[in-house]
């Protein structure tokens, strides 16, 4: 196999664990949407696309690590992981979709990678615990309500690239 395919698992609410085997290379819009209970998850090194809203809703995911091959967070891809904590992210990702952590609420600290030249409307929405981000000096724009209920965000250093920033 070596695509999984968009919905595959799409509200296994009961799958708590998944090891993607080593040859697949895409997953799917909503492949493990609303598999709440899923806690742990292995991406191999050779998957290049994680597709819109793969694991939104796996509100018991803690921590996930993108292989260095994925070079875009597509739109709502973790929207709703309420749990997650940690997220390992790679400097080649050039683009973080809109609503990409979307009510992450659990995530404290969030470091942008260095190719992302723009942070989209909504990607930060809701994450109330989130107390420091930190924005790298190629970005040139931040999208409307980006960070619109982070409660927690205590302090932000906006580079001197911005140029535009949307409104909320």
């Amino acid at each position: 196999v070596t695509r999984i395919e968009e919905s595959t698992f799409d509200g296994c609410y009961s799958l708590e664990h998944v090891t993607i085997p080593a040859n697949v290379t895409y997953i799917g819009e909503e492949a493990f949407r609303g598999c709440s209970k899923l806690k742990s998850i292995t991406i191999p090194s050779g998957v290049t696309i994680i597709g819109e809203a793969a694991f939104s809703g796996c509100g018991s995911l803690t921590s996930i690590s993108i292989p260095s091959e994925v070079t875009r967070i597509e739109p709502s891809t973790f929207s709703g992981c309420s749990s997650l904590t940690d997220i390992s992210i790679h400097n080649g990702v050039t683009r973080i979709g809109s609503y990409a952590f979307y009510r992450c609420t659990s995530l404290t600290s969030f470091t942008i990678p260095a190719g992302v030249t723009s942070i989209e409307p909504y990607t930060f929405e809701d994450c109330s615990s989130l107390s420091n981000i930190v924005i790298p000096h190629g970005v040139t724009s931040i999208g409307e309500l980006a960070f619109y209920g982070c409660g927690n965000l205590t302090s932000i250093s906006i580079p001197n690239a911005v140029t535009n920033i949307g409104y909320g």
